[in-house]
């Protein structure tokens, strides 16, 4: 009798329903916020067993595969699992996900699968995230992790950027036969997931075993290359590569225009996140040293990496640390898990605030920042309603340090230095959403570059529709 059949025979919803929720468990406060290990306690198999049986098993469609970026199994996963077969359970979230470790770490589930569970209706829905996260790290210690290979093709393919569309890109392109290179302008491989996720958010060997699974599968990486300087697109392409994929993300931090913007104890989100979380051998040249923050903290933005920024300020003993943000909570755009997290952690938010000027203090360092109150006014081309700054309600926030968690802008770099290649908004590059294909011939893009910033799981996705198009390309 296989899983389902076994799960099926003694399927009672009723009964299923009437199983007790248990959370996964995070480490104490007290003892998280003094270093940089994972927030939380990886499930143990009787609880992963215990978590997975409280699924009810909708009928098809179920709520949790359409919600899911890029449809996951999730139902006949959780079958395996509630049957104790984790390795097999790992292999249904590989057939459709080129990274399961990492997409049941930092996805937003509380926004898709998770959040879409009917459960939500009467209670907690199923712990889909961390499930995910259980069996593929369960693969791994107990299993295999191998990326097929193709029968070689002689195609050769460059894909530009190591971060989640590009490596997503490699692992298709390799069980297609094609030779795939990927380039990276930092010193290791992983873009984002190593330099700009939090190692209490996503440890970086989840990472590195990824890219040592691109290795053992021929994948080669060439580092501290930055297309668009001295090599280009073109140049590539005269190299010897029959297609190239650019997934070069977008890391630019996006600037803010006030006074006191260039005070020493002001940094931009990225290479504060980037000092204070990666291993000093990976840091690029001017970085090395975590940053001095100081008593007082102010992380300014509203997003994922302002959420970061604020556990980061915590870890690296600040006292008190708070976001400044000019809507409301309700607006914010990002996940609501990491401010709840930052919360427990000792962050607090003050919301409708507008920085405006940033204070000096005798030693010529930041000491405060000045703020207008605001209010909502109609919603502007976002959607959300715009701030209104109410005049004459000035006021100060003292800061020993600021960061600039704004968000991120292209780097128009890759579309200035390659002919024919069409952007848009500031430097983004124009592809289809379905294929990847830009206007350039033999030339493919997908994830942040093509859409600005989103989820590691949609750009993901972008690599593997891109891959599969680079191989109907090159096999015409």
């Amino acid at each position: 009798m296989s899983a389902r059949e076994n799960v099926e025979e003694k399927l009672d919803r009723k009964a299923r329903m009437k199983i007790p929720y248990e959370p996964q468990l995070a480490r104490p406060v007290e003892e998280r916020v003094r270093d940089f290990e994972p927030t939380f306690i990886p499930l143990t198999p009787e609880e992963a067993m215990q978590a997975a049986e409280r699924c009810i098993h909708c009928p098809d469609p179920s709520a949790c595969v359409e919600a899911c970026v890029v449809h996951n199994n999730i139902p006949e996963a959780l079958y395996l699992i509630e049957a104790g077969d984790f390795i097999g359970a790992a292999e249904i979230y590989r057939e459709t996900s080129s990274m399961p470790e990492i997409c049941g770490r930092v996805c937003p589930h509380s926004d898709l699968c998770q959040g879409s569970c009917v459960r939500s209706k009467r209670g907690e829905p199923v712990l889909t995230g961390a499930l995910e996260a259980f069996v593929a790290d369960y693969q791994r210690q107990h299993g295999e992790v191998r990326i097929p290979k193709g029968k070689p093709t002689g195609k050769r393919v460059a894909i530009v950027g190591s971060g989640p569309a590009g490596l997503a890109c490699a692992e298709q392109l390799v069980r297609k036969g094609h030779e795939a290179t990927i380039i990276e302008a930092l010193p290791t491989p992983g873009g984002l997931l190593i330099y700009g996720i939090p190692n209490f958010k996503l440890p970086k060997d989840v990472v590195s075993n990824i890219i040592q699974d691109l290795e053992n599968a021929g994948v080669e990486f060439i580092l501290n290359t930055r297309i668009g300087e001295k090599k280009s697109v073109d140049d590539l392409f005269k190299g010897g590569y029959d297609a190239v994929f650019l997934g070069v993300g977008t890391g630019i931090d996006a600037k803010m225009d006030v006074p006191g913007i260039d005070l020493p104890g002001i940094h931009q989100a990225t290479p504060f996140l980037i000092q204070s979380n990666v291993d000093p051998q990976y840091l690029p040249p001017g970085m090395q040293g975590k940053p001095e923050v100081g008593q007082r903290v102010v992380v300014i933005g509203g997003g994922d990496t302002a959420a970061d920024c604020l556990r980061s300020a915590l870890r690296l003993g600040a006292e008190e640390v708070t976001c400044l943000y000019r809507r409301t909570e309700a607006e914010m755009p990002g996940g609501k898990k990491d401010r709840e997290l930052a919360r427990e952690e000792g962050a607090e938010f003050r919301f409708l605030t507008q920085p405006v000027k940033f204070i000096a203090g005798a030693d010529g360092h930041v000491k405060a920042v000045e703020c207008l109150q605001c209010e909502l006014g109609e919603p502007d081309e976002s959607g959300r309603r715009r701030p209104i700054p109410i005049e004459g309600s000035n006021f100060t926030v003292q800061a020993d340090t600021v960061v600039l968690a704004l968000g991120y802008w292209p780097d128009p770099l890759v579309g200035e230095s390659t002919p024919d290649l069409e952007t848009h908004n500031w430097g983004l590059i124009k592809a289809n959403s379905e294929t990847g294909e830009t206007s350039r011939d033999g030339v493919f893009a997908g994830g942040d570059a093509v859409t600005g910033p989103d989820l590691v799981v949609t750009a993901m996705l972008a690599g593997r529709k891109a891959a599969a198009s680079i191989h109907e390309y090159l096999e015409k």
